[in-house]
């Protein structure tokens, strides 16, 4: 009599573990979904991280501007993957001139042009509405069309283009 006792209570148990698991939502997958009001279809996008933008590696290489040498990034697999696809990111606004912007892992006061952090820990921002005005050190969450750049140590290493600011 035990023993049927036993059996039917792991059997319950284990039909409430069962019950218990679900799956993963789409929010926590590392993917959001915008519905288009034209067609109500909805457009999936990535979503990047600092740390996965930290992934990176630099060799040093001369060029005609820089005999003595310079770091250029090694972009990797993953990020290659991810270039020309729409992504989510989020940071602080950090402010270049009057009309261009940079997003930043960090707030002005320990970005990247303080010397507290590197390279990619800053991406180009190109808004889809070239007039927009924001603050330094807003927090936004943009989405847009990411690319990387491993050839123009002049330029920055990661750019998100066609943004347009979903939260923040």
């Amino acid at each position: 009599m035990r023993k049927n006792y036993f059996i039917v209570a792991v059997i319950m148990f284990s039909g409430l573990m069962l019950m218990s698991l679900r799956t993963p939502s789409l929010q926590n997958s590392g993917f959001t979904t915008t519905n288009t009001k034209a067609d109500n279809t909805a457009v999936f996008s990535d979503t990047l991280s600092w740390k996965l933008l930290g992934q990176i590696k630099y060799i040093k290489k001369s060029t005609d501007d820089y005999p003595e040498g310079v770091m250029f990034p090694v972009v990797n697999p993953t990020l290659k993957a991810k270039s020309k696809k729409t992504i989510i990111m989020s940071g602080f606004i950090i402010p270049i001139d009057n009309k261009s912007y940079a997003l930043s892992k960090n707030v002005f006061a320990s970005c990247f042009f303080c010397g507290q952090a590197g390279p990619e820990t800053i991406m180009g921002i190109k808004f889809k509405n070239p007039n927009m005005k924001l603050k330094t050190d807003q927090y936004v969450t943009l989405e847009g069309t990411f690319r990387y750049n491993d050839s123009d140590v002049d330029d920055w290493i990661y750019h998100i283009e066609n943004a347009v600011i979903i939260k923040g």
